[in-house]
């Protein structure tokens, strides 16, 4: 494993445990050229799809970009990093149980909605702004009204 600090190739394991309810390996390493640690997860290799873009282009699924959107939504919000972590879990779940070989990036976005709208209205409305490319005060309004009539 590749050290994030310096570099190295090499390191060696100090501590290993399952985490996320037993899907993956929780891995504290030790560089051993800068002494300094830190951890890696190691999960199944599932295949996972390709995603359509909305400009027909096709990449593959990349959790690092349902991450990043989730920790963007949920910016000064009350939610903990091991809750986005699940959130992207349950989009790959999904994906995986479709068994496609392509989904088209919208479902993503679709699927995070759906779980942010039960966990947090503020990063659900911040995603669903950026999701769908508000552009006036009207949309804003628009969807907190969509939003409120769910709650009641």
């Amino acid at each position: 494993m590749k050290c994030p600090y310096c570099g190295e190739l090499e390191d060696r394991v100090v501590d290993s445990r399952l985490s996320q309810d037993g899907e993956a390996i929780r891995r504290r390493r030790e560089c051993l050229r800068c002494s300094r640690r830190f951890t890696t997860y190691e999960r199944i290799g599932e295949s996972l799809p390709l995603v359509i873009k909305k400009d027909g282009t096709r990449e593959p699924y990349d959790r690092q970009k349902v991450v990043a959107g989730l920790r963007r939504a949920c910016v000064k919000r009350p939610i903990d990093a091991k809750r986005i972590e699940g959130i992207a879990d349950e989009v790959e779940r999904v994906l995986q149980e479709r068994g496609e070989t392509e989904v088209p990036s919208t479902l993503i976005g679709e699927i995070v909605l759906e779980k942010l709208r039960s966990l947090d209205d503020v990063a659900y409305v911040r995603f669903a702004s950026v999701y769908r490319h508000f552009g006036s005060i009207d949309q804003f309004l628009e969807e907190l009204s969509r939003l409120q009539a769910k709650k009641k």
